[in-house]
């Protein structure tokens, strides 16, 4: 069942991402808050990634996709094309459409303005951030190996979670520091990467003869559409769930962009750093190179400041969206309650009971409300788009 409605929701944003960049190529875009393109793509990028993207390649990743014996859908490339095809490329297309419609359409049709609409919307958000907390608290033992026993989870990882969280409620406070933190985080991406390779002896014949392996996602670029297995299906919900809500926080920076510029830079600015990233991950793999001391620190602290970003993004949203503002409440009691609840929450999801795929469903049936409502409803407006973004809605 979740199989077909993942199949169905990946099938139609594909289909919707031709006819936008069909029928609308050389329409400019510019959101309410136009930024300089290196800003954009690095608020793009930071707050569409977490720390899944620092850990998880050579933790879990590239050992499961390696074991065909016991994942034989995996068998058909390599694990470094798998790698990139569930964090790359093709996959960004679904944050292109949620941008584009928050750029051109949303402001014609107002759709999430909506009562229901909205407070469905903002319950996706707050969901998907404490998710996105309760993952980051349970895998914390296996980031920070050399703290505890590498699976207990102990009190000072709740202390570390509950900063973090309060770390992004601050940032979220300003506009300015989500510019400087993404900006920041993107250039200590790229010095991780440096030093990671830096670290492994390797050579840039070898950064390029293992990165050839990326080729194997190109050729079997199709194959990534519909879930390969269950793990390929998580993701793919878990994108899902963050496209509206990504779409809607980094629409206000797009500064000027045609439709196709939008469509190439997300497919390809943020593909780069991904695959160099996993293509010197995977030099580890192949090499059996470790990661024990400062390589494991390193990457735990760019792996927190991609998690700040994320929950500063969707704080940032769902507090526009409710006008739950410092203006309103001050910032101290802004700050505070934000850490607090998002952190209760937390805890409350540690156990996993909210799963994400059920929210990426809703997500999808949000995409149908909408596209039957600009269709049966709001049609008329859909005529002569101008690409220029409403001013923010702050009211309930």
């Amino acid at each position: 069942m979740l199989t077909s409605i993942i199949s169905f929701g990946v099938i139609m944003a594909f289909v919707l991402v031709i006819f936008c960049t069909v029928k609308w190529w050389n329409l400019t875009l510019t959101g309410t808050q136009p930024a300089p393109l290196y800003v954009f793509i690095a608020i793009l990028f930071t707050s569409g990634l977490d720390v899944g993207l620092i850990m998880f390649p050579l933790a879990f990743d590239y050992p499961l996709y390696a074991d065909v014996a016991t994942e034989p859908a995996y068998g058909f490339t390599n694990p470094l094309a798998l790698e990139f095809g569930f964090w790359g490329f093709l996959i960004w297309a679904f944050y292109f459409l949620t941008t584009f419609y928050f750029c051109a359409i949303e402001p014609r049709v107002k759709f999430f303005e909506i009562p229901a609409v909205k407070i469905l919307n903002n319950i996706v958000i707050i969901t998907t951030c404490a998710f996105t907390g309760a993952l980051f608290l349970i895998y914390m033992p296996y980031y920070i190996a050399e703290v505890g026993d590498g699976e207990t989870i102990l009190p000072v990882f709740y202390l570390i979670c509950f900063l973090v969280i309060l770390v992004a409620a601050f940032s979220s406070t300003d506009i300015k520091f989500v510019k400087v933190l993404s900006v920041s985080s993107t250039v200590l991406f790229f010095c991780l990467i440096a030093y990671m390779f830096v670290n492994a002896g390797m050579s840039a014949g070898d950064l390029a003869s293992t990165g050839s392996n990326i080729g194997g996602y190109f050729a079997n670029i199709h194959k990534f559409v519909v879930p390969l297995t269950e793990y390929h299906e998580f993701y793919l919900f878990w994108w899902f769930a963050w496209s509206i809500m990504i779409g809607q926080f980094v629409s206000r920076f797009v500064g000027g962009l045609k439709t196709y510029q939008l469509l190439a830079a997300l497919l390809v600015f943020p593909s780069i750093p991904l695959a160099l990233w996993f293509t010197v991950l995977y030099y580890y793999h192949l090499n059996g190179i470790g990661t024990e001391g400062i390589p494991n620190w390193a990457m735990t602290i760019v792996g927190i400041v991609f998690v700040i970003n994320s929950f500063d993004s969707l704080i940032r949203l769902y507090t526009d969206n409710l006008n739950l503002t410092t203006e309103r409440f001050g910032t101290v009691s802004y700050v505070f309650a934000n850490a607090i609840g998002l952190f209760a929450l937390t805890l409350l999801f540690k156990s996993q009971w909210l799963q994400i795929q059920w929210v990426g469903t809703v997500v999808i049936g949000i995409y149908l409300a909408a596209l039957a409502y600009m269709f049966f409803v709001k049609r008329g407006n859909m005529k002569q788009l101008d690409g220029q973004a409403a001013p923010l809605n702050t009211s309930l």
